[in-house]
């Protein structure tokens, strides 16, 4: 998601303002502290310009799978 934001040119303390939540939820947000629900997640692609399957579809390709290998996203 930090990925997203820095590729829209958008500061954590501009997106926060779109989103309209604290700079600071937006940053334990990026590092893991904090979960993201999926309306905030749709409203924080749409503000970066990102369909919100692509940027999913990125994110669970970050993840591991129960195998211990990253998932691909399905085309």
């Amino acid at each position: 998601m930090t990925a997203c934001r820095k590729k829209a040119g958008l500061s954590q303390a501009l997106l926060a303002q779109q989103l309209e939540v604290g700079q600071s939820y937006v940053s334990k947000i990026e590092r893991g502290e904090a979960y993201v629900d999926v309306l905030l997640f749709v409203d924080w692609c749409q503000a970066c310009g990102v369909r919100p399957g692509v940027a999913l579809d990125r994110v669970l390709a970050t993840l591991p799978s129960p195998t211990g290998r990253p998932v691909k996203p399905k085309n």
